[in-house]
């Protein structure tokens, strides 16, 4: 076994005792009831001996194993990771040379990890951020005496076993990971002054990928743990509200919806019913309300509406508004249709609403029965669930940066710089000097085992060649990236238009012959929605050229917003052509409807400048296999509804 294979066993073994003096500190203490903790002495100890990663691994790893016996333990190894950080600094400053100067480490490390651990306590167990600051306020001078007597206690006793270690065992801790012979004193001093390096160095560009790429991983999972607790909870909810609104139906007889709502609680029937439903609603905490409705043209029918803590029902028989939450399936209540879940947040809070009709045998729509179900509680899960993930996510993105700092500091950035420098400081005046600088090439000794180690070798036969030839492939790369950007640039001016910014004809014409391309293979669902802005000359006869324009880029914001800007093109002065294809397809005659009404609301609106009311004829139509041979004849079907639409709003208007 080499003696570098011993040294570094040795070193995992120190640090193996310091995670077991924190379990040991952590289990004593719990067992004696005491209102310290002791699970930071050899946090300190090693990251005061061995520098940041030691003292944060043995942090991170201490909360690890003590999870497995207090799951929320997890949650505060940013606190043991941040104490790590605290002692590795200080010790690089000298302060735990003398006991004095460690002695002033206490106060600010006590009232550090107090205000932390306060925070992510009352946090987890608290409803909101300003109930979690009051908390830390109230606890916080009981839990500092706490902190204070445990960061002290710790400190003097990581303070004594540094006393205690070897000065073999500290040097080997200074080389701990790295993979190459020991520097010289004067490229020590070289890399302290960073005189040989450039403005942007390796060490910066890879802390900025490895930060990133943490980032974006623990972001990312994070976010699709989110989504995924969010949408299993919610598919949860609607799942209970559906079992609710099915029982309810249960209860009612379609035959009898006539007498429930004209006899109401004088039909023996329809209080047998009501108990029912006051009994399911009482049984829930969450259902706000219950009510069933036959809807109609001129409104809801009250069949029944359960009175609630804040507000009486409505009375059987009586005809009220339709919700605006459900305005705009209005056509499908009234034919009996069913409607997917409503989600609502207003002044009654955030609600899940079901609809559910109720048919009779001849399969004609009776009523609906509707349950109100309350969301707070799935926003505190939620509350809940992101803290927790942004307290294990903090401290899991600490160590695995740090971690991933010192690999890459170790087997990339420290052999590369002492390469680097060799290659700068490489002399080529004599044969003396060459075998001098040669030799201090061949003294540095790396041994990555990897393509550091490659380079390095390579380095050893032909410093100035690879050197050049690095220099060259780079000028050749950053050109080509160079002249793509141009490409690119190029493109898309040529495809968008100058004045409103989205897509032009020439874009157009293109998605034509990519739609005739589908058609051709048979894999065509689109449609197409032609836009025909009115009264553009009239704007730019009585108000000027410029307000023209800003009419037409209303117009465009107002079509880019219902249908999105990525489907849409003009192709002439106050001509806009929507392109829908695949999903959205099914959804195009509620976007045209969508369209209308803006235009509608805005034209009524006296508020607005007339160059902001907006008036277009719109005429839509849709790919049919068999019928249209082309893109063409879609546009001409959709150009001829916009034409008719046109003449149809010149025989409405009265200007």
């Amino acid at each position: 076994m080499s003696a570098q294979t011993m040294s570094t066993q040795k070193v995992f073994m120190i640090c193996f005792d310091a995670l077991l003096l924190n379990l040991a500190g952590y289990f004593i203490t719990q067992q004696l009831g005491l209102t310290i903790f002791l699970d930071t002495c050899g946090t300190i100890f090693i990251a005061a001996l061995g520098g940041y990663v030691p003292g944060i691994a043995v942090g991170f790893f201490t909360n690890v194993i003590k999870s497995f016996f207090d799951s929320q333990q997890m949650y505060f190894c940013t606190v043991n990771i941040l104490v790590a950080v605290y002692a590795a600094y200080f010790a690089r400053k000298g302060f735990f040379k003398s006991l004095s100067k460690v002695a002033m480490l206490i106060l600010p490390l006590s009232l550090m990890t107090t205000a932390f651990a306060l925070l992510i306590y009352n946090l987890l167990n608290s409803t909101s951020f300003i109930q979690t600051v009051s908390q830390i306020h109230l606890n916080f001078v009981t839990k500092f005496l706490g902190e204070f007597l445990d960061k002290g206690l710790s400190i003097l006793v990581a303070f004594v076993l540094l006393k205690s270690m070897p000065k073999s065992v500290i040097s080997e801790f200074k080389v701990l990971g790295r993979r190459q012979a020991p520097l010289s004193d004067e490229m020590q001093q070289a890399f302290v002054t960073k005189n040989y390096l450039s403005s942007s160095s390796l060490r910066t560009k890879m802390l900025a990928i490895l930060m990133i790429s943490s980032l974006f991983v623990s972001l990312s999972l994070s976010f699709i743990s989110y989504l995924l607790f969010h949408e299993s909870a919610m598919n949860d909810r609607i799942k209970t509200v559906d079992g609710m609104v099915t029982v309810i139906l249960n209860e009612l007889n379609p035959k009898h919806i006539r007498e429930y709502m004209e006899l109401g609680r004088s039909y023996d029937e329809y209080r047998d019913i009501e108990n029912k439903l006051y009994a399911l609603k009482n049984s829930n905490s969450y259902i706000q309300y219950i009510y069933v409705y036959k809807i109609e043209e001129d409104g809801c029918h009250v069949i029944f509406d359960l009175d609630s803590s804040t507000e009486l029902g409505d009375k059987p028989g009586q005809v009220i508004q339709l919700d605006y939450t459900v305005e705009n399936y209005k056509n499908d209540l009234i034919a009996g249709r069913p409607i997917p879940p409503i989600l609502s947040d207003d002044e009654y809070g955030k609600l899940l609403t079901i609809y559910k009709p109720l048919y009779d045998e001849n399969g004609k729509c009776q009523c609906y029965a509707i349950v109100d179900f309350s969301l707070e509680v799935l926003s505190e899960y939620m509350r809940s669930f992101t803290i927790k993930l942004a307290a294990l996510f903090t401290g899991c993105f600490i160590f695995i940066f740090v971690v991933g700092l010192w690999f890459i500091e170790n087997n990339i950035i420290l052999p590369v710089n002492t390469m680097a420098y060799c290659a700068r400081n490489f002399a080529y005046d004599n044969p003396d000097a060459r075998r001098k600088h040669f030799d201090r090439i061949m003294s540095l000794k790396i041994h990555t085992g990897d393509e550091i180690e490659n380079l390095y070798a390579s380095l050893l036969r032909m410093t100035k060649n690879i050197s050049i030839y690095l220099e060259n492939l780079h000028i050749e790369k950053v050109r080509v990236e160079n002249m793509k950007l141009q490409v690119f640039a190029m493109d898309e001016l040529a495809h968008k238009d100058s004045l409103t910014g989205i897509k032009n004809k020439a874009a157009y014409n293109r998605e034509i012959v990519w739609l005739n391309d589908r058609i051709a293979e048979g894999d065509a669902e689109f449609c197409i929605v032609m836009i025909d802005v009115n009264f553009l000359k009239r704007v730019n006869d009585t108000y000027g050229h410029e307000r023209g324009n800003e009419y037409l880029i209303n117009a465009c914001r107002l079509v880019c917003s219902v249908f999105g800007e990525e489907h849409v093109y003009r192709i002439g002065g106050d001509e806009f052509v929507v392109i829908v294809h695949g999903e959205k397809v099914s959804l195009c005659r509620y976007f045209v409807k969508q369209l209308r009404a803006e235009m509608t609301r805005k034209g009524a609106n006296d508020l607005l400048e007339p160059w902001e009311k907006i008036s277009a004829a719109v005429g839509l139509a849709f790919y049919e296999a068999g019928v249209d041979q082309n893109a063409e004849d879609v546009f001409k079907r959709a150009d001829k509804e916009m034409y008719d639409n046109k003449i149809a709003m010149k025989a409405q208007r009265t200007d």
